[in-house]
């Protein structure tokens, strides 16, 4: 197929190298002094590596070229990190590349590797989210989820550990007395009903709040409210827990800019459910 790619002038290229780090597809490589590109799969020819090239070796032309594939990319960025991860998704958002983004965020979801908190999402339309960028995302796909159980086992009643009301961070007065010297849990709305030790294995002994990155409009709200807790309170640590699902990763961006806000140094851990209902890894 015929398609835009980069293009490398070996002449011009001196091999230097800072082209690299700005493709976070893994695209390029240095090979025998020069950069090289390794795969026409690995590159999206939006051209990212154009700008930081000293001797404007790049260029972006259209030949006959294999199909970008998405899906390979991740597997290969994969490896490299978080880091590698959100440079390649906020490059994806960057150029508006909608369709990319969402294949990005789905192989993620598949791969059950937690999506890194990163700037802007791009909606249908081709324009960034501002004020929730968390609320686009393939986290709403149906799906139907197998479990094994064994029918001859009798339930087991669990006591509730819920030491609190209310729970949801929007109803939540910031002065409740309950909140001092507490060790908080926040969770997204849908942990509790996936994860089905909730209770015994991340609830007790924790003070609840919940909230739902998705379909809860003002994010600024939640990051003000919760680092007004965080201020006025001895909070003596923070657990997190959400989704597996791309758009859930907006519990940890709220509360980093709450506790970042709040200028406290407070322990914090993060849990991050599956699908199936377990911790992944």
């Amino acid at each position: 197929m015929k398609r835009k790619i980069i293009t490398i002038d070996e002449e011009k290229c001196t091999g230097c190298g800072q082209c690299i780090p700005d493709c976070p597809e893994g695209a390029l490589q240095l090979i025998d002094g020069k950069a090289r590109l390794i795969s026409d799969l690995f590159c999206d020819g939006l051209g990212a590596c154009i700008g930081t090239c000293p001797e404007d070796a790049i260029s972006v032309i259209e030949r006959e070229a294999g199909a970008y594939d998405e899906n390979e990319v991740i597997k290969n960025i994969a490896r490299q990190g978080e880091a590698v991860i959100r440079a390649h998704l906020e490059h994806l958002a960057g150029d508006n590349e909608i369709d990319l983004y969402h294949q990005a965020l789905t192989s993620l979801q598949e791969m059950q590797i937690p999506v890194p908190v990163h700037r802007g999402s791009p909606d249908h339309t081709g324009h960034q989210h501002t004020q929730n960028p968390f609320a686009t995302c393939p986290g709403s796909a149906a799906r139907t989820i197998e479990h094994t159980r064994d029918s001859s086992q009798p339930p087991v009643h669990i006591e509730s550990e819920l030491r609190q009301w209310p729970i949801q961070l929007k109803l939540l007065n910031p002065a409740n007395p309950y909140l001092e010297d507490a060790d908080l849990l926040i969770a997204a709305d849908c942990v509790p009903f996936t994860y089905a030790d909730f209770h015994q294995k991340l609830l007790k002994d924790r003070i609840l709040i919940i909230f739902c990155p998705k379909l809860d409009s003002d994010i600024d709200e939640y990051i003000t409210k919760l680092a007004e807790i965080l201020k006025t309170h001895m909070i003596k640590s923070i657990t997190t827990v959400h989704m597996i699902v791309p758009c859930c990763s907006g519990v940890t961006y709220v509360v980093n800019k709450a506790l970042k806000s709040s200028g406290k140094d407070i322990p914090l851990q993060d849990f991050t459910i599956t699908l199936q209902g377990t911790i992944a890894e």
